[in-house]
């Protein structure tokens, strides 16, 4: 799974954005905090991870698709210069946007695909990272992704 290493350039880029990181999970069915952190979650046969964060920065909520597509294509452009294939589209959340984030991260010879999901909260900046190993075909991918797609708020 994506070290902190990975999340660090996540926060770096949204740093350079001039936008906030936080986090806040509801876990899923049959999913475990590592190490008692309820803000990182693993599947039980450890196939996937999922982590919420915030950084305490500024971030405002996104009223219109317009501006989410402004703020993805920013993202877009700073996470394309550490991490691969790189993919972002506004979300619709029920009266605000969020950007939703998927890309592949390469760390110690491993391919990981991530999907990370960036939201407004209450100003600041909560992210919701999934990643699982490439071509890791576990039930837990897509749980994974859709509960970060169309659930997360």
């Amino acid at each position: 799974m994506p070290t902190m290493r990975c999340l660090s350039l996540t926060v770096l880029a949204l740093t350079t954005l001039g936008t906030p990181a936080a986090a806040l999970i509801v876990p899923m069915k049959g999913w475990v905090p590592v190490n008692g952190d309820a803000n990182l979650w693993t599947d039980a046969g450890g196939g996937c991870l999922l982590r919420e964060e915030r950084s305490g920065q500024a971030f405002p909520v996104l009223a219109s698709q317009d501006e989410a597509l402004t703020f993805a294509g920013k993202l877009r452009a700073q996470l394309s210069k550490n991490v691969s294939g790189v993919v972002t589209q506004p979300v619709d959340r029920a009266g605000f946007w969020a950007v939703l984030a998927a890309y592949d991260y390469r760390e110690g010879g491993a391919t990981y695909k991530v999907a990370q999901l960036y939201l407004s909260d209450a100003g600041i900046l909560r992210t919701v990272t999934g990643s699982s190993a490439e071509g890791h075909k576990n039930e837990c991918v897509n749980a994974m992704r859709e509960f970060i797609r169309y659930l997360a708020n």
